[in-house]
């Protein structure tokens, strides 16, 4: 018999996902609070909330799924450098502007950080470990929750709704001061950028837990931290601006209804949520 869980999360399986992946994710809140956890939140809980929805709704074949998704590489090499440039050249024009334009200074230097040659171990850590940095929440929010969000909605409306989501998810970040709140302008906007590169990849996972690995890298452990005080509150404010100029441009030149000049269904974007019932087995 199915338990009453079980029930709740097939009568509303994207309703589960939210809950879990903030339950599962918010566990370490109180820890921190005490001293007891380095992080407030714990970044992999959407993997695990997409993993349980899907063992419970489609079975080994949902998760199969999904973990294909992760895996999918066979993408054109534009979407390669979509996924790792774009937050590069984010990152880079952002401090250009916060130290050229308003006159910031930097207050560690890159040798001090490392240098350049530190960004490429940093990078596959972050890409390949589960629950550093940011990549492994993708294929919960981006994996799970976009293809079924964009079931009946525009892909831009699909992505806003994730956005929110997404940014009230941080809310632990902010609340310690570990994010800056400025951070809910990017992450609203970055969400309708996740949805152009998922959208025209095949819903490749991968690649976009390869562009927030990139950003991650790039922005969050690396330039962001030669900056302090008001000039790294400008920093974040600026990263977000340009983010959404990036999203507003993907709008306009691939409409808001796919985000996608060529359009394909795929099988996560249509994929009933509850395994088909077997045929009946003649007597």
């Amino acid at each position: 018999m199915m338990s009453q869980p079980s029930r709740m999360i097939k009568r509303h399986p994207l309703a589960a996902f939210f809950v879990l992946a903030t339950v599962l994710s918010w566990w370490s809140w109180p820890m921190f609070a005490l001293d007891l956890t380095p992080t407030p939140m714990f970044g992999v809980g959407p993997f695990f909330a997409a993993l349980v929805v899907l063992g419970v709704t489609r079975g080994k074949a949902g998760i199969t799924d999904l973990f294909r998704s992760m895996c999918r590489w066979r993408v054109g090499v534009k979407w390669y450098a979509a996924a790792l440039l774009l937050p590069a050249a984010v990152a880079v024009t952002a401090a250009a502007i916060n130290v050229f334009v308003l006159g910031a200074e930097t207050s560690t230097s890159s040798a001090e950080l490392g240098g350049w040659t530190s960004l490429v171990p940093t990078f596959f850590i972050l890409l390949l470990v589960p629950g550093l940095g940011g990549a492994w929440e993708e294929p919960g929010f981006r994996g799970y929750a976009l293809p079924r969000l964009q079931r009946g909605r525009s892909a831009l409306a699909a992505s806003l709704l994730l956005g929110v989501f997404w940014a009230v998810w941080h809310l632990p970040f902010f609340m310690t001061g570990e994010d800056p709140w400025s951070e809910i302008v990017q992450l609203v906007a970055w969400t309708v950028v996740f949805a152009w590169l998922m959208n025209n990849t095949g819903q490749s996972v991968l690649l976009a837990m390869m562009m927030h690995a990139m950003s991650n890298t790039i922005s969050g452990n690396f330039i962001s931290q030669m900056f302090s005080g008001a000039d790294s509150v400008n920093q974040a404010w600026i990263r977000g601006a340009l983010w959404c100029v990036v999203a507003l441009v993907v709008v306009i030149v691939n409409g808001p209804a796919h985000l996608s000049r060529r359009h394909k269904a795929t099988p996560q974007a249509v994929a009933d949520e509850a395994p088909s019932r077997p045929a009946p087995v003649a007597g």
